[in-house]
């Protein structure tokens, strides 16, 4: 199957898929979809194939979004395609489409998903930090233990249901951290999320948390929860924001993290789950 890439030139996200596409030695198909916009059918089944919704598509940052109303919770799938249809930078980019299945690469890491291969050495994005690969671990994974161990983070119920963790190295083998969250419905709260010492001062982090949030958005969450005694600033720039304890989701605060794990002076923060 030819593999295939809805790009726009002038998204940094985009670019760094095309540009790792090629360092896997692939030549995919460009469609520049500003200038060949999809037909509406088309659309239609990049979206079944990738089992999203037209609303999870839909880019909000730069485009007729709000002018267009399209936040409105009334609308309907099909109206949210007809307004792509017509203003083709709503659609979210890139979505790439392979013989392992169709994405959305938000972050750009999640193109790895598709490829049969990969470099086996270090790959930059244009910003500078390496392209990450996650692999799912247990919560009793002792590399994952002994990094929280020393960053005096809460790890006595890692082996309790509900809770989904990785590891994370470069595309070059170098383990760079490890990160989790416990799946609550439509709210994940995040954990256990830690950078090693040697990879810390590369942007790392941020990257890190991106591609953790894209797992908890696949498996059905869309807001990020979160308790913080050192980080807050961190947590800050990537989006989230202060909440009172009050506010949170019951699910959330019954958590052991919450309830006992976590001194009171810890910080509550929060951010929506969006690709």
């Amino acid at each position: 199957m030819t593999l295939r890439i809805y790009h726009n030139p002038a998204c940094g996200t985009s670019r760094n898929v095309l540009a790792l596409l090629r360092a896997c030695g692939e030549a995919p198909e460009i469609v520049e979809y500003l200038a060949t916009p999809p037909p509406r059918a088309e659309l239609r089944d990049l979206l079944a194939r990738m089992g999203m919704s037209a609303r999870d598509l839909l880019r909000r940052k730069g485009t007729p979004h709000d002018a267009l109303g399209l936040g409105d919770p009334a609308l309907t799938g099909e109206q949210l395609l007809a307004a792509m249809e017509a203003h083709p930078i709503l659609i979210n980019r890139p979505i790439v489409v392979s013989g392992r299945g169709v994405r959305l690469c938000r972050p750009s890491d999640v193109v790895l998903d598709l490829l049969e291969r990969a470099p086996a050495e270090d790959v930059l994005k244009e910003e500078g930090v390496p392209f990450l690969r996650d692999a799912a671990i247990p919560g009793d994974d002792p590399g994952l233990r002994a990094a929280l161990a020393a960053e005096g983070l809460p790890a006595d119920d890692l082996g309790e249901p509900g809770r989904s963790f990785f590891a994370y190295r470069t595309l070059g083998g170098t383990p760079v951290g490890f990160g989790g969250y416990e799946l609550l419905g439509r709210d994940a709260l995040v954990r256990s999320l830690v950078v090693l010492p040697r990879a810390r001062g590369q942007r790392i982090g941020r990257n890190l948390l991106a591609l953790l949030l894209r797992r908890a958005f696949d498996a059905g969450a869309r807001a990020a929860w979160l308790l913080t005694t050192t980080a807050p600033e961190f947590f800050g720039k990537a989006g989230f924001r202060r909440e009172a304890r009050a506010a949170a989701p019951p699910a959330v605060l019954a958590t052991r993290e919450a309830v006992r794990l976590c001194p009171a002076s810890a910080v509550l923060m929060t951010r929506a789950i969006t690709l």
